[in-house]
């Protein structure tokens, strides 16, 4: 048989669980809660009923026993008078011969039916064992509890004790129960739901926090309780991604205002001049507006992809996966930093300081300069020496980092061309090996910047102080440069920095990128 073209309808849930899912949370705790309440309460009195069940009827079964026991003795001993001598309406005693007849009573028993038969009086004188016999039949009042020893000669004394105070005590405790078990699940009830209620509040006023957030459209910190429960750790939590939030609005506002700002100055300088020139077609240079006009569009550009870049390298650095693998396009290659520094370095054969690519670590120059011995080296020397940790032309020792070449060659582009635009005679670009990272380091003798400033260096546009600003400098960028740095170098795992370079009587400034060295790097 064909099946229907048509889905077959969902099954619906019970009634009772449509209904249960429909409930709050404090309801269906307290509910949760209030049942297993109520099975233990059951539970509870059940047992403390039955426990009393047994001890009063043991205890009237212990009286049973004494009496036929000290009426045992008396046989034993030849002394037991007639009737049998027992407080009226506590015992009643029959004594059975070893045929079965009854020979002596207490006052008020039977003197002709026996309250036991012959068996079942043995029976129980030799288990010890007492039976319920209902009264009336024998002239006896209610519920008793009878019970046998035997004496010499074959003799049987059977004892019956009323159960009626036992059984008076049983229903003054059910009474207690039936009557007192509602009212104390109903306070326990009442309690359990304030306890939840308590216990949510924190959670309530988070919501309430958090939709003042919403309303304001403004990140604040959501009340933190004092207990230190999931609950506490669920606000420090959505505080701290709040915290993030602001500050990645702030940023992103700052970031609109400053590309606002600098998107403003090029297209203000087109805008003017191509006026000017509809103005005064006649005595306009169009060749040379051509070129200004072209000028500003590259700066334009320029800034256009440097946006695009930091884009990019913010996504990569934000995913969850971390910033060692390539992401957004990227392409993962082996770049060796020894060999792409002094690539680089050697574009700048024209450049108004010379650029210098050596092959000692970092440290070792930094060092050899604070000490003021600057050797060969440091003197534009570039013959890849092995010593103090420097990347030498072997292969098994070169500093080979895993990331994109055209990125990690921007990256040392982009600290080169800083440094050139402040350097007063030299720039020295050196890689060298720190352990498990790759190192690469530019220095200048320019004015340097303040230590304050070394880390709002790598903000976007950021504008420092007036040695190194970027204003007037028709060649420079947008302060775009040092921020793009580092984000490379977060998205392979790596960092950078600045700090002053103090080489000779200037202080200068030694940028420092630190990257991951390869796995197959020896």
């Amino acid at each position: 048989m064909a099946e229907p073209p048509w889905p077959a309808p969902a099954r619906q849930a019970p009634a009772v669980v449509r209904w249960w899912r429909r409930r709050g949370l404090r309801a269906r705790v307290t509910l949760t809660a209030a049942l297993g309440l109520l099975v233990a309460i059951a539970a509870a009195d059940l047992l403390l009923f039955n426990t009393l069940r047994i001890a009063l009827t043991r205890s009237v079964d212990d009286s049973a026993r004494q009496g036929a026991t000290e009426v045992a003795a008396l046989i034993d001993a030849n002394r037991l008078p007639d009737p049998v001598p027992v407080a009226a309406g506590t015992i009643t005693i029959q004594v059975l011969d070893s045929a079965g007849r009854i020979t002596d009573v207490s006052p008020g028993a039977d003197r002709l039916v026996p309250l036991l038969s012959p068996g079942q009086a043995a029976a129980s004188a030799r288990g010890g064992q007492a039976v319920t016999l209902y009264g009336p039949p024998f002239g006896m009042p209610s519920v008793l509890r009878v019970t046998a020893v035997a004496a010499d000669g074959g003799s049987l004394v059977i004892a019956a004790v009323p159960y009626s105070s036992a059984g008076d005590s049983l229903a003054v405790v059910a009474k207690a129960l039936i009557f007192g078990t509602p009212l104390l699940f109903i306070l326990f009830t009442g309690a359990i739901w304030l306890a939840v209620g308590s216990t949510l509040r924190p959670i309530a006023l988070l919501r309430r926090g958090a939709a003042q957030v919403t309303d304001t459209a403004v990140p604040r910190d959501l009340p933190v309780p004092e207990a230190r429960d999931e609950v506490r750790s669920l606000a420090l939590t959505l505080n701290d991604m709040l915290s993030r939030l602001a500050a990645a609005q702030q940023r992103q506002r700052a970031l609109v205002s400053d590309t606002a700002h600098e998107l403003r100055s090029p297209i203000a300088s087109i805008r003017a001049q191509l006026e000017v020139a509809l103005d005064h077609p006649a005595g306009q240079d169009w060749l040379e507006t051509a070129r200004d006009v072209r000028a500003d569009t590259l700066r334009l550009a320029r800034l256009a992809e440097d946006l695009l870049l930091l884009a990019r390298l913010d996504e990569q650095v934000s995913s969850p996966h971390g910033g060692r693998a390539a992401r957004g396009g990227a392409v993962v290659d082996l770049v060796d930093l020894a060999d792409l520094a002094p690539a680089v370095a050697d574009r700048y054969a024209a450049a108004r300081v010379p650029v210098v690519a050596t092959g000692h670590a970092p440290e070792a120059t930094a060092a050899g300069e604070r000490d003021g011995a600057r050797g060969p080296a440091a003197d534009g020397a570039s013959d890849g020496a092995s010593g103090g940790g420097a990347c030498p032309p072997d292969p098994a020792r070169s500093c080979l980092v895993a990331g994109d070449r055209d990125r990690l060659d921007r990256l040392v582009v982009n600290l080169v061309d800083n440094a050139v635009r402040y350097a007063t005679s030299r720039v020295t670009v050196t890689v060298g090996r720190e352990g498990e990272w790759a190192v690469l380091a530019v220095t200048d003798d320019g004015p340097g910047i303040p230590a304050a400033d070394a880390e709002r260096a790598f903000d976007r546009f950021a504008r420092l102080d007036a040695a190194r600003s970027r204003d007037g400098d028709e060649d420079g960028g947008a302060g775009l440069g040092l921020a793009i740095v580092r984000a490379t170098a977060q998205a392979y795992g790596g960092s950078a920095r600045v700090e002053p370079a103090e080489a000779g009587s200037r202080p200068g400034l030694r940028a420092v990128v630190r990257l991951p060295l390869a796995a197959t790097a020896g």
